[in-house]
């Protein structure tokens, strides 16, 4: 497990064992590329991120991840495997389940509900710029990249 604060103050654990945390996942964050290119979301208010958000009533931690990559990006997301979970120590904490995904199909419609839409950022892109919100610059997201990176190299043997 991983321990750090975020950039907001509050005190994070990250896990890549699943089922490691007492308290349930009620939120989503999704990790994906396609050719060599990560899939983010420009939220309106803290800036480059991956797609994610709250699980609604009577949905699964998978189709959420769907739903709010579909509502963020506009784009299908297929093959959802497991990655990680945090949970913030914030005054009510609360727990995240990271998902890695392959992008499915890349809707050119422009319609997008919560943020600006997609955008595709290499590698090098990623760790220099400077709009990324605060939970990309983290401790945490660091180790998420790092764990996705070994898993590629895993999958490009």
């Amino acid at each position: 497990m991983i321990s750090f604060q975020d950039l907001n103050g509050y005190d994070v654990k990250l896990t890549f064992e699943q089922g490691f945390f007492s308290i349930p996942s009620k939120h989503v964050l999704v990790v994906a590329k396609y050719k060599d290119k990560w899939l983010l979301t420009k939220h309106p208010k803290r800036g480059l991120e991956f797609p994610g958000g709250k699980v609604e009533k009577g949905e699964t931690l998978l189709k959420a991840a769907i739903r709010e990559t579909k509502e963020e990006t506009n784009v299908d997301i297929v093959m959802l495997e497991w990655l990680a979970e945090y949970m913030v120590l914030d005054n009510i904490p609360f727990c995240k389940t990271v998902y890695i995904a392959e992008v499915g199909y890349i809707n050119k419609d422009k319609t997008n509900f919560e943020t600006e839409g997609a955008l595709w950022l290499s590698s090098e892109e990623l760790t220099q710029s400077e709009c990324l919100s605060f939970h990309m610059k983290d401790n945490g997201m660091k180790a998420i990249l790092k764990k996705v990176n070994e898993i590629e190299t895993k999958w490009n043997d």
